[in-house]
This record gives structure tokens, sequence and C-alpha cells, in this order.
């Protein structure tokens, strides 16, 4: 049935989307280091680029936020978007691609997400429209081809209207016009401003967009209202008419416009090239137009931004009994995990915990990255040992927004996100780097972890629970702590966690005293939670600064969280038997078709002494959604102690489909894993599942991490590559190729009723512990492993 509306090419490099309907909002997205588009299969966009902030070239029609991505985004007719109109010159029919704003009836629709380029096909009328985008590695411009092909067996003749809003530039000063010399419609703005120090910083924004035309039109608009009159965007009044009018805009809105009218004999197809984009000034324009406007700039330029995507690879690929679970690990998910390390989220201060999170997913991409972003991660930071909010990327970059907002567990990320490096890389050397702070002082990577984690220690209360301040790893219980002396449960294990990893660390250094003294610490941690969290079933969330605890059975809503039940796994506070007892009221709380959610019920209304958390909409976003990224550390503690099957069910329902009714009501392509999926399964049974559409988050790269490490069991450490698979038991067997060190290994992974634990052989030897030594790059290892029953 889920080939009706969506399918995936052969080798899984696209999915094609047969409807503009049945999932209205699913589409895909593009970026490089300056910029990014995300676009719907109606054509519907959000974009923006880095200057060196976020900026918009391509606005909504009232003043916006110019730095968040919204969840759930909302569309309406005059969004942002990227559109075509094609009106029969002898009936005067009308419709237009991809499917806004017209929305006609279409005999054809094809919605395709490649990996480095999205495409519409539509039929309608006896014509087809073909759109394609793709964009530079490097440049802020976005490339639009058109072919229109006469399908109907006679002559035709239509007039073509590529139809880009610029949409509400500035309240102070913008304007549109069509330029002869630049081969297209201009648009200039002046960004608002108040204070005269902000003249200076704006002053050389890129403050105008362009629409160019490879093709001369025949007419054109720049002003929207000319263009719409009193018809709107569903039936624009100019289109009536034989040509457009040719207008300009001064101080309203601005649109680019353009008409070709064109005749066509049967099969006969027409192509047109567009750019679309930001600039400065008119030289820049015409570089633009230079370097990328004609067939062989537009080849090249697709040429190399697949080349750009596939250094994103990643390091395995998988042939399990799920074919879709295959193309998603092979082929999409490191590509998320590869934009997110490669551009940070584009923003210039990313929260501390996202930044190293981020990059740590690049340990399995470039470990150069994720390297660097240790290091720059701990250049900044503070003189006591405390980690930032934020780190700063570019000079004079500032903390902004939640940056601005104290949370305390910014320190825990760094052994977290170092421990994948170091078992991927073996580059225990990066431990002997000196680093100069911003302070000035200078300490080894070494020094500064470990003064990280003596801040986390002295970061605790009287009964050796950790301070909340106005945030954890959740920003929004903004006011569990803000009065100094709230708690947080989850901040509590996972420091635990934290230090536990780096005593093992040290341990591999040879500094046994450190060792002990972080596992003395870890236990001390561990033991406090115990003696103050534990509630029968499970560990409480948190202690409010009146002393309140929360997330206890007595709790009508925020009852049971998933986060401190998983980190008190990792951290061992939690003993066998209390995971015993915690497991079983995880499945029955906070299980859902769609995921388990980040905790249940959700709240109502505000609680003042949680925080904001509890004024979100019940089900959405960290008020009780299926919110991935705590689902995902869930996975990697259930890995932890061999519950696969478990594991392997939370990690499948992060990914849309297969089935029909799955994907509509996520309403999503599985090319990415979103920040969350609707809860409130049970009260809201109807919005349940529905997909946030944002594709920055956490997530993916602990996603990439538990099917390489957790799933396919295929982990470094400092003497090589251990090899212990956790296949879930309804699977007999996979095929897996990994790439380690430089070295390939091509592994057989199957069940075996002769054996008791895992074998693995190699050229008919069998291997002591598991574990692959003496590796060498470049060589291509072939092994057989065997699983027990």
């Amino acid at each position: 049935m889920a080939q009706t509306i969506l399918r995936s090419s052969e080798d899984g490099d696209r999915y094609e989307l047969a409807s503009p309907t049945a999932l209205s909002k699913a589409g895909g997205f593009l970026w490089n280091q300056k910029m990014m588009i995300q676009i719907t299969c109606r054509g519907y966009a959000t974009a923006q680029f880095m200057q060196p902030e976020p900026s918009k070239y391509a606005h909504a029609p009232n003043l916006e936020a110019k730095t968040f991505m919204q969840p759930e985004q909302n569309y309406y007719a005059h969004h942002p978007g990227r559109f075509v109109y094609i009106k029969d010159e002898e009936t005067g029919q009308l419709f237009s691609a991809p499917y806004e704003p017209v929305r006609a009836p279409l005999e054809r629709f094809v919605f395709s997400v490649g990996k480095s380029d999205i495409s519409w096909t539509v039929e309608h009328l006896g014509i087809r429209v073909e759109m394609t985008l793709v964009i530079p590695t490097h440049d802020v411009v976005e490339l639009w081809s058109v072919k229109v092909t006469n399908l109907s067996g006679r002559l035709r003749r239509i007039s073509v209207y590529p139809y880009f809003p610029f949409g509400y530039m500035s309240w102070m000063n913008q304007e549109a016009e069509w330029r002869p010399d630049l081969g297209g419609v201009v648009s200039s703005s002046i960004t608002p401003y108040q204070k005269a120090a902000d003249y200076f910083k704006n002053k050389y924004l890129k403050d105008k967009s362009y629409f160019l035309t490879e093709t001369p039109p025949a007419s054109w608009e720049a002003m929207q209202q000319a263009f719409e009159g009193e018809g709107g965007l569903h039936a624009p009044s100019s289109l009536l008419q034989p040509e457009l009018s040719r207008s300009d805009a001064r101080y309203e809105t601005p649109v680019a416009v353009v008409q070709y009218r064109v005749e066509l004999k049967p099969n006969e197809e027409q192509e047109y090239r567009f750019l679309f984009g930001p600039a400065y000034g008119d030289a820049e324009i015409r570089e633009v137009r230079n370097k990328y406007l004609s067939k062989e700039g537009f080849a090249q330029t697709a040429r190399e931004y697949a080349d750009y995507i596939s250094k994103g690879k990643g390091c395995l690929q998988i042939e399990t009994p799920d074919k879709h679970v295959d193309n998603f690990v092979n082929n999409w998910l490191p590509r998320q995990c590869y934009y997110h390390g490669d551009v940070n989220r584009l923003t210039t201060d990313p929260q501390t915990r996202n930044y190293l999170q981020d990059n740590m997913g690049m340990s399995y991409i470039k470990p150069e990255v994720a390297r660097k972003a240790f290091l720059i991660a701990v250049s900044q930071q503070e003189k006591n040992g405390a980690m930032p909010d934020g780190i700063l990327l570019t000079e004079g970059a500032e903390l902004k927004y939640i940056n601005q907002i104290p949370h305390t567990d910014h320190c825990i990320w760094l052994p977290v996100t170092l421990e994948a490096y170091l078992s991927e890389t073996g580059d225990y050397d990066l431990l002997k780097v000196p680093v100069k702070g911003m302070h000035g002082d200078t300490y080894t990577v070494f020094e500064r972890f470990s003064r990280a984690m003596d801040w986390l220690l002295s970061a605790r209360d009287e009964r050796g629970l950790s301070y909340i301040a106005q945030g954890d790893w959740c920003d929004p219980l903004n006011m569990v702590g803000y009065k100094g002396k709230g708690v947080s449960g989850w901040q509590t294990v996972a420091t635990a966690f934290a230090l536990r990893i780096w005593a093992d660390v040290c341990e591999q250094e040879g500094k046994n005293d450190l060792a002990a003294h972080y596992r003395a610490g870890a236990k001390e941690v561990n033991d406090a939670a115990n003696a103050h969290l534990w509630d029968g079933d499970w560990f409480a969330r948190g202690i409010t600064d009146d002393n309140v605890i929360f997330g206890i059975k007595k709790d009508p809503e925020g009852r049971i969280w998933l986060n401190p039940q998983t980190w008190s796994i990792l951290s061992g506070a939690a003993s066998t038997e209390q995971i015993s007892r915690m497991l079983p009221q995880v499945d029955s709380q906070l299980s859902t078709p769609y995921g388990i959610v980040m905790f249940a019920p959700p709240y109502s209304g505000m609680r003042e002494d949680v925080g904001r958390v509890t004024q979100k909409y019940p089900g959405s976003a960290e008020n009780g959604s299926v919110y991935n990224h705590a689902a995902v550390f869930y996975v990697h503690s259930l890995y932890s102690i061999g519950e696969s099957d478990r594991a392997y069910d939370v990690l499948r329902k992060m990914i849309p489909g297969p089935s029909e009714e799955d994907y509509v009501q996520r309403g999503q392509l599985p090319v990415y894993i979103p920040n969350y999926y609707r809860g409130a399964w049970q009260k809201y049974p109807r919005t349940a599942g529905r997909s946030s559409q944002l594709f920055n988050t956490g997530t993916v790269s602990w996603a990439y991490r538990s099917f390489i490490e957790g799933l396919c069991g295929l982990r470094g450490d400092a003497r090589g590559l251990r090899i212990q698979p956790q296949l879930p038991s309804f699977w007999d067997a996979i095929k897996v190729t990994r790439l380690f060190r430089g070295a390939t290994f091509v592994l057989d992974i199957h069940r075996s009723a002769d054996v008791k634990e895992v074998v693995v052989k190699h050229e008919g030897k069998v291997l002591s512990d598991a574990r692959f030594t003496n590796i060498q790059p470049g060589e291509r290892y072939e092994l057989s492993v065997s699983i027990p029953k």
C-alpha cells in the first residue's frame, strides 16, 4: 500500500511522494556552510543564510523572527515559496506547480527529494512541468530549472509565469524593479534598526534580493499587489491580461514574476533557468550571474554539490530484514548527522550541549571536525571549570536568546561525547594538547575536562544533588531552581555517568588516583540520587526551590519522566532490581505507537515551580511529546544492558513508515528524524504522532551511534574493534560494512545454535574476546560473526 503514496528509488538516494495533499507539510532540505533551504512538496520554502548572523532573502508578508525555524510550521497563501503558473492561452485555464497557489487537481504529481537536489514533476491540461532546485557548495544562491513539455499531441500556446515572492522586506525602506542590465528583478531594502551603533553593524548586510533569468521574458511584475489585483494568488488579476504590466515597487511589497509566451509542438519542451538569492550590490549580482546562469554552470554546480554531500556518507552500510531501515541508515541518517556537524545548525552561538553532541556525530563521518570542536569548546571554558551556555564560532558573536539563561548541564557533555570520539579514533593524543583559554589560562585538554568534572562535583547541594539553576538538558524547566535551591534528578545521575566515563579515561591514561577519585565521586552522586530521588518504581525528575519533589507517583501530571530512568541506568545508580521495576513503568506509561514520550501525563497548565515546559501545548515539544532526543538516550541505555528488543523498538519508531497510515499520521518523509512527534496519544489521538518537521535535533548523532555501536555492536576501544551485535530477537541475520580507522570491515552476522556467546572468525580463526586488533588502514577484513539463538 505504501507504494501508492511514497516510494524510494532502487538505490535509496531519493524518495518520491505522489500526492501534494496526503502529507501536505512534507519536505526536504539542502544546505551549505552559508545557507539552508527547507521546501515542502507544495512549494513553500523557509530559507536562511549567514552574514554572519542568520538572515533571510525571501520574507513573510509581515515582520518575522529571523533566527528560528518554527515547529509544525504553518503555511499560508503568502508564505515564502517558489512557484510557476501555467496559463493555456487558448482557453485561459490556469494551474500552478508544484501545487500552490492555484491548487488545481493534477493528473500527476511527483515530489522527489534527493540527497543533493529536490525536484517536482507535475502534469495537468496536457502540459508537464518539471522543477529542480540545486544549490552551490559555497555561495548563497538557489539554482532553479523549469522544463515545460507539451504532452497533448497537438500544438499548444501557453504562458509560463515563475512567481518568486520577496515578501515584506523592511518597514524602513523597500523597493523592486526590473533591471535589464542584470537580467532580472532586483529588490532592495534597509534592515530596520534604531540604535546608532547598529547602522555600522548593518552597513554591509546583503539587503538586496534578486531573481535572475537566463532567457529574457516577455513581461514582468515587481509589485505584489499589481500581480495579484483582486483575484488573489489563486487567480491573479494580472494573468487575465495578455501580458504582465511591467510594474515596479516603490515602498510597496516587492515580488518577482516573469512571463514567457511559448508555442509548443507535440512533445516539444522548453527549459528555463533562474537564480534566486541575496546580494550586497550590483557587482555581486553580476558575478553570480556570470558564474552560474548557464546550462554548463547548472550542470557543474550539481556535480560539485553532489560531491560535497557525498563526503557525509558515513561509516556504515547495513543489510537487514527491514529494507526501510536499511535505506534510512545507509543514506539519510548520516546525511542529517553531516548537516549538523558541518554547519552547527547555522548559528554563530550554538548551545554548548548541541555543539558537542552534533560534533559527536562527526566522529563517524569526519573525525577531524569533531576533534577541532572539542578544542574550540574547551578554549571557552570559564575560570572555575564550568562550560558556557553557548560556544561562540565567529568574531563578534554574542550569546543570544536561550544562551543568556543559566543552565547547569554543559560540562556533562564533554566526556559523554568524547567517549564516542575516542572509541572511533583511538586518538588519545588529543588529551595532551595544550589549549589557551579565553581568560588567558592554558591547560591541556585532559586538564580542562578534569576541571569540568570538578565543577560538576562542586555544583551540588548539601544532599549531594545537582543544582538546576534555570534549566538542565530540558531548557524550559526554568523555574525549578531559579531561586538557587532547586535540583535536577536527571542532572544528578547524568553527572555520575559523566564522572564514570571520565574515570575510565583517566585509567586509560595511567592516572589511577584520579580515576579512583572520580569513581568515588560518581558513587557519592548515585547514592544521593537513591537516597532522595527514588520513588519506589522510578526516579523523580527533581526537587524544586521550595523542596517539593516532582516526577513522582502522586503527581497527576508530569508523573514519570524518561530521562532520569535512562541516565540512572547509564550511571549505575539503578540496580538490576530497580531496572526491573522501571522498565515496565516506562512501557506502560510512556510508550505510544510513535515512540516513547518524554514524560507523562503532559501538563495541562502552568505549574509555577516547574516552569514554561508546563505552558507548552500538551503533547507538543517538551511537554510530553515523543521527544526523540530523550528517546534516543533511552535507546543508548537499553543497549548498555542488553535490552535489544526494547532498544530496537524505540529506534525503529523514530523513522516514519513503512505503512501508508503511519506516513500520513506523521506527515513526514523518511529522510530525517524530527526533534519530536506529537504525544498526548490517549488525550489527543487525532494529532498524536504528527511530526514537528524540524530536522535540527541532537537525536541524530545518538541514533547513528546506536545503530553502529548498539545494534551492530561495532565499537572501538584503545586496542581495536569490539564486536558484540545486539540484533532484535526476530532477526536471524544481517550483513554489515563498517569503515573503521581507515580499514573496511565486512561482517556476516548470523544466529547459531552452536554458540552461547559472540564468536568472531577471521580467515577461519576465532578472535579472542570478540575483538579485532592490529588494524591496518587500507585493508579489507571479512568476518563471520555467530551470535546465540
